[in-house]
Order: C-alpha cells, then structure tokens, then sequence
C-alpha cells in the first residue's frame, strides 16, 4: 500500500512528454487493476511500452507515479466538466455579490447539465480505467484518494450540494442537503458502477446515440423530481 502522507513527490516537469503521458494513462489502468501493491514497476513499464528506467527518470519512483497517476485522472475528469463548474460559480459568484439567491428553476437547469454530461461520461469506454481506480481508493483509501477528492470530487460534490439546497430551499451546508446531494450522486454514479447489471437489465449491447439520449432524459427526470415532495405538502 502506497505510504499515506503530504509529501508531494518531486516530479520533473516534462509535462508534454508522450513517454511521461503514456506512463500516466497506463498507470490509471494498471494501478485500478492490481492496486498499488500488485503493479509493478515492469508491469506498469511493459503495459506503457516504455523503459523500465522511465518510471524514476519522470517521476521518482512507483509511489510518485502512483500520485501522479491520481492527479492526472482528476484533471481529466475536470476536463469534461470544467467549463460548466466555472460558468456555475461564476454564475453565484456575480448573485452573491448583488445580494441575490439563485431562483430554484436556474439552479434545476444548471444541475440538469452537469448530470447529463457525467451520466454520458461514465457509460464511455474512456471512464472504465477511471472507476477501477477510484473504486479501490474508495474502499481502501491512500493519498492518491486525497488527490482525487481534493481536486474534483470535493469540489463537484459541493456544487451539487448549493444547487441542490437551492432547489430544496434548504441550507446547503446541512447533513440534510449533504445525504440527499450523495444520493443524487450515487443515481447518477449506476450507471458506471454498475455498468454490467445496468446494460443486462435494459437489454443494451451499447450506448449509442439513441441509448445516450434515453440516458440524458432519465437524467434530466432525475433533477426534475428533486423536491416533488416538499412541493406536494405545500
């Protein structure tokens, strides 16, 4: 198990590298298949095609290639939903300074978007590598979990919370709106999770454009349903 500390590894700054990427791609794969533990440095080098001596001469080691590897998955995840989590914060940043709050029906379209794009995503061949990974840092946490959290998990899930506490007209910062926003996420997170029982159960060979637009409506009824409860006692 990689060491659970602070410490960033030192890593040389060959960001545009094609050896250094390889290295970075192959090892979401490699490390989401057989942990920290069972990869290896020639296995993670041989299934990169690269030298063996490519892994200390870029990044110090497994341990930082490992670190590396979770900072690198954040930020191509961010990269699908980057645009869309700065327009949303931009768009509070000008209410909060007008004094003003977000109306329930702007907060539902904004939320709209960003599930339909991830429910897209995590039915994409691209995501598969990506929740092996992040799975086992969920069930066994190291710092490369820390990373992934930090960078993309934390901040995507409290935009969820303040827009989800927005429509609920609830705090965003309660244990209410926090179980409800995880919820929300984890109906959304099926459909990679649980990839297998999802397509044998709709009877999908794939996600074709006419599986991704069943998907983008199921996921656009899934926001619309938030608070149809609260609106029925009012």
């Amino acid at each position: 198990m990689a060491r659970n500390n602070d410490r960033s590894p030192q890593l040389r700054p060959d960001r545009g590298d094609a050896t250094r990427e390889k290295l970075l791609n192959t090892a979401i794969d490699v490390f989401g298949r057989y942990g920290f533990d069972g990869a290896t440095t020639r296995k993670l080098a041989d299934a990169a095609g690269v030298n063996l001596q490519a892994i200390p001469y870029y990044f110090g080691g497994k341990e930082g290639l490992f670190i590396a590897a979770a900072e690198h998955l954040a930020s191509i995840i961010g990269g699908h939903v980057g645009d869309l989590r700065a327009a949303i914060l931009t768009r509070f940043a000008e209410l909060d300074a007008d004094g003003a709050k977000m109306t329930a029906a702007e907060a539902r379209q904004y939320l709209t978007l960003i599930v339909q794009r991830m429910v897209v995503l995590f039915v994409s061949e691209e995501s598969e590598s990506w929740a092996r990974f992040i799975i086992r840092e969920q069930m066994e946490p190291t710092e490369a979990f820390r990373r992934i959290y930090g960078h993309i998990m934390r901040p995507m899930i409290e935009m969820a919370r303040r827009l989800i506490g927005t429509i609920l007209d609830d705090d965003p910062a309660s244990e209410h709106i926090g179980l409800r926003t995880l919820s929300f996420v984890g109906s959304i997170l099926i459909f990679r999770t649980a990839h297998a029982a999802v397509y044998a159960q709709l009877e999908w060979e794939t996600a074709g454009p006419r599986e991704i637009e069943i998907l983008q409506r199921h996921a656009a009824e899934l926001v619309a349903v938030l608070g149809a409860e609260k609106d029925r006692q009012s």
